[in-house]
């Protein structure tokens, strides 16, 4: 297992979770929806303290990039496996990062922004379903400058498989360039995710830009209509969605993409060389359910742990489901010691 050491490379925004289950009062008083993720404004601002005051609230170190990886490290177990590259604080949340990371197995090469807190996300949950409320704060400080070191290069040299969570795109789309056009010039696999709905619609230049370079796409069944809809595809099939995603031009002619839309409960989607295949997902009954915070997360951090092994397609999805379910049963982002997938 030796040369998957530093196979994967992930580039995101690491953000501490302050999870509580909250009710529809707060929800209203800040304008937030379930099974959505935002950016925080002004208005938001006072949340982060009220949540941790009035409700009983769990710091999880999360972001969704970094919660993918520690999942396919968690699924590897083969220390040092993956890597992670984002910007925290110098402050207490971000030792925190730190030190979780190094539990994590993963290898971290943060760049510590000196004058800026941590991100945090403000994770509000109701009868299991969650709704995100990302302050970046120093996540969004990332700058290409730290990518380009020899130390943290070398992270990007040594990788085969790299992962960007959509989210990334808002911070430094030119490093997510770098590492795109590194992985088109040396065979190497770009995956991507669409993560949420203000990505397309707000930010669909530099989505567009990063997109033509993904081998794979992941997203929701959400994000994928809304990308749809900004596109003018004038459809809400899924499926059809999932078949256009792996259609949209490539940066090389030799390029392959598979796009993999993922529909909560019902069937995952998978379109490949102009066919779509399903994939059943394992049904949770209700009570079990815990939060939905970090599935989505989960599932690709399972599908790659499977990927870079060269497994099909169907042990990718399977992986992926199986990651996902765990999640769910657990607050957070969080998993027991091994995993149990066979």
């Amino acid at each position: 297992m030796a040369s998957y050491e530093g196979i994967l490379l992930g580039m995101g925004n690491p953000l501490l979770d302050i999870s509580a289950i909250v009710d529809n009062d707060f929800l209203q008083k800040y304008d937030i929806t379930l099974n959505n993720a935002i950016l925080a404004e002004d208005k938001h601002k006072p949340m982060y303290e009220e949540i941790a005051e009035k409700f009983n609230a769990e710091y999880i170190a999360g972001g969704a990039t970094q919660n993918s990886i520690k999942v396919a490290q968690w699924m590897l177990q083969v220390p040092g496996a993956t890597s992670f590259i984002g910007c925290i604080g110098k402050d207490k949340f971000g030792e925190e990062m730190k030190k979780n990371a190094k539990l994590a197995g993963v290898n971290v090469h943060y760049y510590e922004d000196e004058t800026t807190p941590t991100g945090t996300c403000a994770v509000c949950v109701i009868g299991g379903e969650r709704s995100l409320v990302a302050n970046l704060s120093a996540a969004n400080c990332y700058k290409s400058e730290h990518l380009k070191k020899p130390e943290n290069w070398a992270l990007v040299e040594k990788a085969k498989y790299f992962y960007i969570a959509g989210f990334f795109l808002t911070v430094s789309p030119e490093s997510i360039q770098l590492v795109a056009e590194h992985a088109a010039a040396n065979n190497k696999i770009f995956t991507m995710n669409l993560s949420a709905t203000f990505i397309s619609e707000f930010f669909t230049d530099v989505q567009e830009k990063a997109l033509v370079y993904t081998n794979f796409i992941f997203g929701n069944e959400t994000e994928a209509r809304t990308f749809s809809k900004v596109h003018g595809w004038e459809t809400d099939n899924v499926e059809e969605i999932a078949l256009k995603l792996s259609e949209w031009p490539k940066a090389s002619e030799t390029q392959k993409r598979i796009a993999v839309i993922t529909q909560g409960a019902d069937p995952v989607i998978v379109a490949e060389d102009g066919k779509v295949k399903k994939f059943p997902v394992i049904l949770l009954p209700k009570e079990k359910l815990v939060d939905t915070n970090g599935a989505g997360d989960a599932f690709v951090g399972g599908f790659l742990s499977q990927l870079l092994q060269e497994k099909p397609i169907e042990e990718c999805v399977r992986a992926g489901s199986y990651a996902a379910n765990v999640i769910i049963q657990r607050s957070g982002c969080t998993y027991p010691e091994k995993p149990d997938f066979h």
